[in-house]
């Protein structure tokens, strides 16, 4: 028997069975699975095709409802699109064009079903930072090693992802990257040790040489947006702009040729096959949105649908684009329902950082809120070139900044964290005026 697979599954075990007391490590071990897949680095081994991520739902879920104490769903705006999200996406299922889309329906169930769960579940500060740490370590281990991989091998080779995950492709890993950096950037902020600060930033570093290394031009360009923002947003930005100034000086030589003319067709897309693909692809999307207010549902692009609403039916073609992806299978209302979601998430860590000038000791929510946002950023902009519209962290990054919402309100007149496993007293919605739990 694989000794690596009995480890992840004692692993797995051990937390699980700390699980059973504490709700808010299950969460944590659901986060791990879905972002890390430590299971798929066994390809050979029996926990390969174990449904980790069930059974630790399940666990966590018995966890939850054992638990005396237990905080109360939190309604606001960003939790109610999303919710409304899932059944509309269940509702154009029913008329889907692709008979395997309930398929896919239940995969983006099973999704939303743990961030509704971790919406249940955190509340406290030690939560909502161990969740951001989770993320960004998952996400972080392909790409440091990615990172790592491009330095030994002088960049020659493309960086892949985790195999039957959303992020096994180049271009995905690379977004995927883009968006957990942030969220590094800001564990910087809350770490003392001047060791894991240094290893954070080496980790940084790695992770952009990832980006880079993956050759994708759709995340190179959305690097340049993230770099730009990061930069508006950081409160250091004289030391900011110097270290990307030394670090650019010390990675150009280093990358190839064939990088340089991989990138340079951006220029020239008309004559790349994969672009005009792409803008192929793009164009049915928007006729069968006009032709179809329900969209095509899950899993549309696919023969029938370019067949019928493509410029060119022959050029068959993945989505690759967030925005385009949902367009076409879930129509002009889910894709205001989707951007919805992003704008909320957007709007309520505006609003964090102006709850947190009330607490001294609320610093930390606005590191984190600006933080979240860069990662939105990242999100729109390399989402404009690839299809995640129903991957886990945009819908965790809505999550967090609800739950920091709400620590925040609650801290609004205490300098004191909530207790972990304390009772909650009510607390009004200002949007909706709903009693949030």
């Amino acid at each position: 028997m694989d000794i690596r697979s009995l480890f992840i599954f004692g692993i797995v075990c051990y937390t699980l069975f700390k699980t059973l007391k504490a709700p808010y490590i299950g969460v944590m071990v659901m986060a791990w699975v879905g972002y890390m897949n430590p299971h798929r680095l066994v390809p050979w081994g029996f926990i390969y095709s174990l449904p980790l991520a069930a059974i630790a739902f399940l666990v966590t879920f018995a966890s939850f409802m054992l638990n005396k104490n237990k905080p109360k769903f939190i309604w606001h705006p960003a939790s109610i699109l999303m919710v409304v999200f899932l059944l509309w996406c269940g509702f154009t299922t029913i008329f889907a064009i692709n008979p395997s889309a309930p398929e896919e329906l239940m995969r983006f169930f099973k999704i939303l079903l743990t961030v509704l769960m971790a919406l249940m579940i955190l509340r406290s500060k030690k939560h909502i930072v161990t969740l951001v740490a989770v993320i960004a370590g998952s996400i972080g281990f392909y790409s440091i090693k990615g990172g790592v991989f491009a330095v030994l091998t002088g960049g020659s080779y493309r960086v892949w992802g985790p195999p039957d995950s959303f992020i096994e492709g180049n271009n995905e890993l690379a977004l995927a990257t883009l968006v957990a950096l942030p969220l590094m950037f800001f564990l910087l902020t809350e770490v003392k040790n001047k060791w894991i600060k240094f290893a954070l930033m080496a980790g940084i570093g790695f992770s952009v040489l990832s980006v880079i290394a993956s050759y994708s031009r759709g995340a190179f360009l959305a690097m340049i947006v993230t770099a730009g923002f990061l930069w508006l947003k950081s409160r250091i930005k004289i030391p900011l702009a110097l270290i990307g100034f030394i670090f650019a000086l010390a990675a150009l030589p280093m990358i190839p040729q064939q990088w340089w003319d991989r990138m340079n067709t951006i220029e020239t897309y008309e004559e790349d096959a994969s672009a005009m693909g792409r803008i192929n692809s793009w164009s049915m999307a928007f006729n069968l949105a006009k032709d179809r207010p329900l969209g095509g549902g899950f899993r549309t692009f696919g023969p029938t649908a370019f067949g019928l609403y493509a410029p060119n039916p022959s050029k068959i073609h993945d989505a690759h684009s967030i925005y385009f992806e949902v367009m076409a299978e879930q129509g002009f209302i889910g894709l205001l329902l989707f951007l919805g979601i992003l704008g909320t998430t957007w709007s309520l860590a505006n609003r964090n950082i102006k709850l947190a000038k009330e607490n001294e000791k609320s610093e930390w929510t606005v590191n984190l809120s600006r933080m979240i946002q860069v990662s939105i950023v990242a999100y729109m902009s390399g989402g404009a070139f690839l299809g995640l519209a129903y991957w886990d962290l945009p819908y965790h990054l809505c999550a967090i900044v609800m739950v920091t919402n709400i620590w925040l309100m609650q801290n609004k007149e205490s300098s004191n964290d909530l207790q972990e496993n304390a009772p909650l007293e009510k607390t009004i919605c200002p949007e909706t005026g709903r009693t949030l739990y």
